[in-house]
């Protein structure tokens, strides 16, 4: 099935592409525009507190950014309750940024693994502000499912830490949160190369955001190439149907009927 009639839908908008990049980490903001247009990213997340949104005479990341190309996805990186999540959330959106946000509430600096607790908190107060709301969470089941309730536009579990590139630890949970919700889920975090990616989709995931994982290669725009290519072929092979696995051999060429 082409992209061009397998779209990303999320909060009722429709995307060509399933992977979503972000903006930290580049050698300079020439080489990530490079980056994301290697990707074929339509959505980009931005670290609303890396982005300089009161002083609009001095350079800003979103100087480099064509947001009639792509779509802002604000985030509230660096967020470690939900009080201070919101307040970024409101102050993306009162600049003009975006109402849909990527809502992160950190509960710990050296893992960053999420509070689920104040993230919980946050997205109840966002969604009834009328934020569209992709929250980063665990791979827990129950709280993706809560996230969903309360009426989140797609979940977002991590793969594994951030930053890390350890890839889907724990696919099993990954599929258990497909079982359980109905909104998009996409991979968020982990992925460090394009095999990562590429199990991600083979797993029936709606989508991919990363950073590190191409910011931090030695040759970002190639590796961001080849996550372009990853996302695609797993997101190929998973609607595809892979053939189950068995311990013994199949001949390829049967063998009934042959002529003697």
């Amino acid at each position: 099935m082409s992209n061009t009639t397998d779209k990303l839908v999320i909060a009722g908008r429709e995307f060509s592409s399933r992977l979503m990049v972000g903006t930290g980490k580049y050698a300079s903001n020439e080489q990530m525009v490079r980056a994301i247009e290697a990707s074929g990213a339509e959505i980009i997340t931005v670290a609303v507190r890396r982005v300089n949104i009161t002083d609009r005479t001095k350079e800003s990341l979103l100087d480099f950014i064509d947001t009639k190309k792509y779509t802002l996805l604000p985030n509230t990186a660096g967020c470690y309750t939900a009080d201070d999540a919101v307040r970024t959330c409101r102050l993306a959106r009162e600049a003009g940024m975006s109402d849909m946000v990527k809502l992160e509430v950190l509960g710990d600096e050296n893992t960053l693994f999420p509070d689920n607790e104040e993230l919980l908190k946050a997205a109840r107060i966002l969604v009834k502000e009328g934020f569209t709301v992709l929250p980063y969470t665990s791979d827990d089941p129950i709280v993706c499912k809560k996230l969903e309730e309360i009426g989140c536009a797609a979940v977002m579990p991590l793969g594994a830490p951030i930053g890390s590139g350890l890839g889907i630890r724990n696919p099993y949970n990954i599929r258990i949160i497909l079982d359980t919700v109905k909104v998009p889920v996409i991979v968020d975090a982990g992925v460090g190369t394009a095999s990562d990616a590429a199990i991600a989709m083979e797993l029936g995931v709606d989508g991919v955001l990363m950073n590190t994982g191409i910011a931090g290669a030695k040759d970002p725009i190639a590796m961001a190439e080849a996550m372009n290519l990853a996302v695609r072929a797993g997101r190929l092979a998973y609607r595809a149907g892979r053939i189950p696995k068995k311990l013994y051999a199949t001949a390829s060429s049967p063998i009934e009927g042959m002529i003697g």
